[in-house]
This record gives structure tokens, C-alpha cells and sequence, in this order.
């Protein structure tokens, strides 16, 4: 008889890491999706634009 494995579900454990990679890629996508809405619509140009000005007025160009 045969001592038992000092880590019995390791190997099970092999699909488990692979869906939370696939969770974190998919929300990762996704949130890279929302991003991109927000800042190709309005408000994104608009939040470009005054953060473009702000930093201008701190270094004392605009």
C-alpha cells in the first residue's frame, strides 16, 4: 500500500486556476469596453479637455 499524496487535489485543482483566468480576462474586457465608451462619447472629450487644461495651468503654459 501506497502513503497517501501530500496534495491529494492538486491535480484537480489545474481547472480551477484556468476560469478564474477566463473571469479575470472576461472582466477585464469588459471593462476595457466601458472605458472606451465613456471616452469616445461626450463626456470623455470633455474630461480629456479639462484635465488637458488643468495640467497646462499647473506647469504655468495655459
Amino acid at each position: 500500500m501506497t502513503a497517501p499524496s501530500a496534495h491529494p487535489t492538486r491535480q484537480a485543482e489545474r481547472g480551477i486556476t484556468t476560469a478564474e483566468y477566463a473571469v479575470g480576462t472576461a472582466a477585464g474586457a469588459g471593462l476595457a469596453g466601458l472605458l472606451y465608451k465613456l471616452l469616445t462619447g461626450g463626456f470623455g472629450d470633455q474630461l480629456l479637455h479639462t484635465l488637458f487644461d488643468h495640467v497646462l495651468s499647473l506647469l504655468g503654459v495655459g
